[in-house]
């Protein structure tokens, strides 16, 4: 587990540089309030792998496909969602096994079927201009 403090946007591309290497399994986990920070960091990450996508939040589309040069990238927001049913209904299945890696924000609905799969937490904490980012 990682801990890391930040206070501007331009620092997600140091978190970017530390957890990059950690990541190791297909689906990563997105925790944190409104406005949190994990669009941003996305955007960071996706940048650092090579992608020249424009990456926005998926609020309203339910999951996003990004390309980068070690393969695809699905972003999704679950935030929405008001039960597992509807997880199942958008083939979450089948983007699991096409993607390089799975971005899930708002994973809560979804966690406990995320359970058998290797997955990397981050969780982000925010008070005012501060951000507090957990990575396991």
């Amino acid at each position: 587990m990682k801990t890391f403090t930040i206070t501007s946007p331009e620092e997600w591309q140091g978190i970017v540089a530390e957890v990059l290497p950690e990541l190791q399994y297909p689906v990563l986990l997105l925790k944190g309030n409104l406005g949190a920070g994990k669009t941003t960091f996305t955007q960071y990450l996706l940048k650092a792998l090579g992608s020249s996508d424009d990456v926005s939040s998926p609020t309203y589309a339910i999951v996003n496909e990004y390309h980068t040069p070690k393969g695809l990238i699905f972003h999704f927001d679950l935030y929405r969602m008001k039960d597992v049913s509807e997880v199942y209904d958008i083939g979450m299945d089948e983007y699991l096994d096409r993607a390089f890696l799975c971005i899930i924000e708002w994973p809560e609905i979804y966690e406990d079927e995320l359970q058998h799969l290797p997955h990397h937490m981050m969780t982000i904490e925010n008070s005012g201009d501060s951000r507090t980012i957990i990575f396991e």
